[in-house]
């Protein structure tokens, strides 16, 4: 049974970073590959216009009417437990992908304004991964499973537990073959407020076993989620190193760096 949110309550979790597999020092036995472009996190306004820039294109192409309400910066995007992740081409600098990921150490996830998690879910350390946009440029794809492998290795270094999403149709197959589960199985598509009221499934994997269940399962994307170093993966950026910082607050970070 889904129970719709009435009020948000302020919650705050003890994200204790999980050691690092993937820093190049300590990852020689994982293959390096270089991308065509980098992945980092926002640091500045310049870089989040630049995300803000992709996601509207991208949500346009899709959902123009609420695209509309995508032209601008949002409010959540400069969140505490808030970080924009930015893919930039290496030939000109130009954006082609964005994702913002929350987490629910300082305040509830995004989705639970439309709906109550259950205890299982809501009582654990989680990040919601949101606003995802990539080019409609060859190569798109695989800026879109980067970003999944970003995300992914954020949520690891912070000491997420669970992974969220809230899919639209056809997106959520996607998630399905990435062996995410229904948060309520057979609840089908729920209108979901911070996606314009679309109607979305609500989707959890579990960070500490995905490993072992791609596994299992051979799951083609294993050996490059789980065996593969990518440099350009460069989530140890930290604001206040930028000349125009903005007030991105992110988790505490202990002697470790950080398809759709």
């Amino acid at each position: 049974m889904i129970h719709h949110a009435t009020s948000a309550v302020t919650r705050a979790y003890n994200f204790k970073p999980l050691p690092s597999a993937y820093r190049a020092p300590q990852a020689t036995h994982l293959t390096e590959e270089r991308l065509p472009f980098t992945v980092r996190l926002v640091r500045n306004e310049a870089d989040l216009n630049k995300a803000v820039e992709i996601r509207h294109a991208a949500y346009a192409r899709h959902l123009p009417l609420f695209a509309e309400t995508l032209k601008t910066a949002e409010t959540d995007d400069a969140e505490n437990g808030v970080v924009v992740l930015l893919a930039e081409s290496k030939v000109d600098g130009s954006p082609l992908g964005t994702m913002r990921i929350q987490t629910n150490q300082y305040k509830p996830l995004c989705l639970e304004q439309s709906l109550e998690l259950p205890e299982w879910l809501s009582s654990r350390p989680l990040a919601e991964a949101t606003r995802l946009g990539v080019t409609n440029e060859t190569g798109g794809r695989l800026v879109t499973t980067v970003l999944f492998k970003a995300y992914y290795q954020y949520c690891l270094h912070i000491g997420v537990e669970w992974m969220v999403v809230t899919a639209r149709s056809p997106v959520d197959r996607t998630y399905d073959r990435l062996l995410f589960s229904d948060v309520f199985p057979g609840a089908g598509y729920i209108p979901i407020h911070h996606v314009g009221n679309l109607p979305h499934r609500v989707m959890s994997f579990n960070v500490s076993t995905a490993r072992d269940r791609w596994t299992q399962a051979k799951h083609p994307l294993l050996g490059f989620m789980c065996n593969t170093f990518h440099p350009d993966i460069d989530l140890d950026s930290h604001a206040e190193d930028c000349a125009t910082p903005l007030t991105l607050s992110r988790f505490p970070i202990h002697d470790a760096t950080l398809p759709m």
